[in-house]
């Protein structure tokens, strides 16, 4: 029986499993790659790589290490947990169930793809899904947001600090009639496209224009330096369905120590409800081996 087990091998579960190593515990990591969402980098024409605060050195220094530690990491996907006595059995996709003493769940979030031509083309060559993370990169640009509800309206506030020109593509009324969505739609800088829909992203080597149609069927191209998609993310907690709480969102509920509501299961990164970013996602993971560890001290 192992004393930990880390689900998920991006930041948080790649920072999470090198605590509980250098604790001493007998931890495994199961995942089906190593750095998850890192491994993903928009690139633009006129940014270089140094410009971007990701965290990449710690992750790619975790993951590191873990390539030679074959004993610390499984490459499989599991599929369920099960709560048993005093313990878990994890049940994987192709590997034998294991047992273990406490759960990391740290898989992450799928971003919610609109599945239009062009998207899977320019994905991270001038079109992305986290202005939280780009924004600071479009100062003096002209960027588009395509979404209809809050998260849009948040990515857009804080594109328009920065860039020329922002075209928010897709709110409808209800997002409108906020207070965040009255101040975009009187701002200067941005153009409201109130329930347009997303038809097509176009360009050459990054996406350079968006085709969108209006709700009489009415085609408008926009050009952009950026496109931004955001319509949320969707957590990977198919394992713990009906096991952990989760909000309305659908991501798992942790307290300030990354406990979840059932004894000995924890929870970090995006799959939690805190905020999606990489340095987070790092913080989360090493802040949940430690309250694991502790858990776990008097049963070592």
């Amino acid at each position: 029986m192992y004393d930990l087990v880390v689900i998920g091998g991006g930041p948080a579960g790649l920072t999470a499993t090198m605590y509980a190593i250098r604790k001493r515990i007998n931890v495994l990591m199961i995942s089906r790659d190593l750095g998850g969402k890192t491994n993903y980098r928009l690139a633009l024409p006129w940014i270089e790589d140094y410009q971007v605060i990701r965290g990449l050195e710690t992750v790619a220094k975790f993951r590191n290490e873990l390539e030679y530690l074959d004993f610390a990491r499984n490459m499989d996907k599991v599929e369920k947990v099960i709560r048993l006595n005093n313990h878990f059995q994890i049940e994987m996709k192709t590997g034998q169930p294991l047992e273990t003493k406490a759960v990391i769940i740290a898989t992450g979030a799928k971003q919610a793809r609109l599945r239009v031509p062009g998207e899977d083309k320019f994905m991270m060559r001038g079109l992305c899904y986290s202005a939280l993370s780009y924004a600071p990169l479009f100062i003096d640009r002209t960027v588009t947001v395509i979404g209809d509800a809050d998260l849009a309206l948040r990515s857009a506030g804080e594109l328009a600090t920065v860039a020329k020109h922002v075209n928010l593509v897709g709110p409808d009324e209800r997002a409108l009639q906020t207070g965040l969505g009255k101040k975009l739609a009187a701002s200067q800088k941005v153009k409201v496209y109130q329930e347009y829909q997303l038809i097509e992203v176009l360009g050459d080597r990054f996406a350079e224009e968006v085709v969108v149609e209006s709700p009489d069927g009415e085609h408008v191209k926009l050009t952009s330096d950026g496109v931004f998609i955001e319509k949320g993310l969707i957590p990977n907690t198919e394992m713990v369905a009906g096991l952990v709480n989760v909000d309305t969102q659908g991501r798992i509920i942790v307290d300030s120590q990354n406990r979840t509501n059932i004894p000995g299961i924890f929870a970090a990164g995006d799959v939690t409800n805190t905020t999606e970013q990489v340095l987070v996602a790092i913080g989360e993971g090493a802040k949940a081996a430690l309250n694991a560890y502790e858990y776990l001290l008097p049963m070592l």
